[in-house]
């Protein structure tokens, strides 16, 4: 064999290596990473379920004349009829007509499905497909720890150190692993006979440990709040719970405080859970309180590209009703800057559908 054939085959050998090494390569860096629950969050999953990171979105998601390619969500101001902001203020037809006009204006040019509730003490209410469900994600957690306060009040008795140790991390930080308990401790049977008395009307328990895979909607995280903010609520230990969703961290009160006027308390839980259909769920709640009045905001969202594009959606929302509510003072808190999102799961659910639960999910986007 010559040398020329044989310098022709150490060149042919050497390719092939660095082909196969990039081909290696590309498949690790190219294989699913498992999501870790923001950091306010341990994850908690029952055994055997995944999750998966997906990646934020690159593009300028606040500029609505470049919609990002390929996403699957549809229009959040689509023709379907619920999805039509309605608000009645008997006392003032003329803001409920303006506040209407302002959210729909919010939504405007927005990908993705929206569900809102707003209730204001004065008698201003609005409303968008308030009975579309979502899955919960981590706003289920509000459930959780009023079912856990009721408990109490039923056995006259306050709660147990080993209840505080769990629930003021669950609000507070998001822990699920107090979720986890919490949620076994009280047992379905008691969640539901809770949920009935609050009247709920298409709530459901997710299936076994998923808490985060519960089926609810904006009118009934809003009657979930007005179990809190209520001052006839058969709820008495409503204090305790609020001063919980007051001293959320600062990193999960993102969502319905944008634009909250000063004066104000912000009491608030959100969810944050990418699933293999219906991209992003992003919700927030919050009750406000102060100078003498109360209102609640509900805000629940699927198919978002990201994170970041479902927090800008209700953001932009609580800007217009706290604005229409706030009775001309202003905007008091700013948007959350897109570098202060994580783009990383709550940890509430696992990624893919649930066998026998959501497979396929209902209403699931193609």
């Amino acid at each position: 064999m010559g040398p020329h054939i044989r310098h022709v085959q150490r060149v042919r050998y050497v390719r092939h290596c660095r082909t196969a090494l990039v081909a290696a390569l590309a498949s690790v860096l190219l294989t699913p990473v498992p999501a870790v629950a923001a950091s306010a969050a341990s994850p908690r999953i029952p055994a055997g379920a995944t999750t998966r990171r997906v990646p934020a979105d690159t593009a300028d998601w606040t500029d609505r004349r470049h919609p990002r390619p390929g996403a699957t969500g549809h229009h959040a101001s689509s023709a379907d009829p619920t999805d039509t902001v309605t608000c009645q203020a008997p006392h003032a037809p003329d803001l409920a007509v303006r506040l209407a006009q302002d959210i729909q204006a919010a939504l405007s040019g927005r990908d993705g499905t929206v569900s809102l509730a707003v209730h204001d003490d004065s008698g201003v209410t609005c409303a968008r497909a308030g009975e579309r469900q979502y899955d919960s994600a981590s706003v289920v957690k509000v459930l959780i720890m009023e079912g856990l306060l009721r408990r109490a009040e039923e056995l006259g008795r306050r709660l147990t150190q080993w209840e505080e140790t769990n629930v003021r991390p669950m609000i507070v930080s998001s822990d699920n692993d107090s979720a986890v308990r919490l949620w076994a401790d009280l047992g379905r049977s008691y969640l539901n006979d809770f949920l009935t008395r609050v009247r709920t009307s298409a709530t459901l328990l997710g299936p076994g440990g998923y808490w985060g895979l519960t089926r609810t909607t904006a009118t009934d995280q809003m009657r979930l709040l007005d179990v809190l903010t209520n001052a006839q609520s058969f709820l008495r230990t409503r204090a305790y719970g609020l001063k919980l969703l007051s001293e959320v961290r600062a990193d999960q009160r993102w969502g319905v405080p944008a634009g909250m006027p000063q004066g104000l308390t912000a009491h608030v839980k959100n969810g944050w859970l990418p699933r293999a259909t219906h991209g992003w769920r992003v919700h927030s709640l919050g009750a406000f309180t102060g100078e003498g009045r109360s209102y609640r905001i509900v805000v629940l969202s699927h198919d978002n590209p990201t994170m970041a594009y479902g927090v800008r959606t209700i953001e932009r929302i609580a800007q217009a009703v706290h604005r229409g509510l706030g009775q001309g003072r202003g905007i008091g808190r700013d948007l959350t800057p897109e570098t202060a999102i994580s783009e990383e799961s709550d940890g509430s659910a696992p990624y893919e559908p649930l066998p026998g639960w959501d497979e396929p999910e209902p209403d699931a986007t193609p």
